[in-house]
């Protein structure tokens, strides 16, 4: 268990300390209680709760209302651990949007707020910033714009999305962000975003040098089996434990 509360600052001391950071997801009131009590020190009410909690094909169809209710039912764990909260697709699309849904989901129980893309959204973060709100950023692959890029894609393996990443990162880490997560970015580009920037990096498919890794609960505990990512490895199965105690 978290025996202290965590903060955006300790977030960014784990870095500094050369320590690794572990975040996992949690949408409700009990996966956010047993996370904490597990010394997990970042959760995030991730909009990929619209796939492994509301059955939807991709994270376009997560509401803010949607992101509100699972915010406040996680919120109530009172978790030690630093809870934030992804600002969900359409929702930051101007300075004015951005900010009232950040306020929403600060209001809801988040600590932070997460969004994805880079320099043609620092508008929106540098008002969600100047708004007292802790910012988490999100480079690599996009899952808000998964339709358009029509699937999942490796990021960095051309040099102009190497650039892009390095500038995008660079942008957001002056800006104030405290954290960028990476998505599907390659692995050795991964290292050189970590170690070129002040602020914390936190792989999902990232490779093994970020300064911290995330996976959405799901996937770790086996618990949805119709879709693992490739780069998972279950650590339970907790899908085939559920279906051996209610079988007649």
């Amino acid at each position: 268990m978290n025996s202290l509360k965590i903060t955006v600052a300790e977030v960014r001391a784990i870095k500094s300390r050369g320590e690794k950071i572990a975040a996992l997801t949690a949408y409700d009131y009990p996966m956010a209680k047993l996370l904490d009590e597990a010394g997990v020190p970042l959760l995030l009410v991730g909009d990929s709760l619209g796939m492994v909690v509301l059955g939807y094909p991709d994270t376009t169809h997560v509401t803010m209302p949607e992101m509100e209710h699972h915010v406040r039912a996680a919120a109530r764990a009172k978790p030690g651990a630093l809870l934030g909260a992804d600002l969900p697709y359409h929702s930051y699309e101007t300075v004015a949007t951005a900010v009232a849904n950040a306020k929403r989901l600060i209001a809801a129980g988040a600590e932070f707020v997460k969004a994805e893309g880079g320099r043609e959204i620092l508008p929106q973060i540098q008002a969600i910033l100047a708004a007292g709100i802790p910012f988490c950023g999100h480079l690599g692959m996009l899952p808000q714009h998964v339709l358009e890029e029509g699937g999942y894609h490796i990021k960095g393996k051309q040099e102009a999305e190497h650039q892009n990443l390095i500038a995008d990162a660079t942008a957001l880490a002056d800006a104030g962000a405290f954290a960028i997560v990476l998505e599907l970015v390659t692995p050795p580009i991964a290292k050189e975003l970590s170690q070129s920037i002040p602020i914390p990096t936190i792989g999902i498919g990232s490779g093994p040098d970020c300064d911290g890794q995330i996976l959405v609960t799901h996937d770790l505990t086996g618990s949805f089996p119709w879709f693992t990512p490739r780069f998972v490895k279950p650590k339970a199965n907790c899908a085939a434990e559920i279906k051996s105690a209610v079988a007649l």
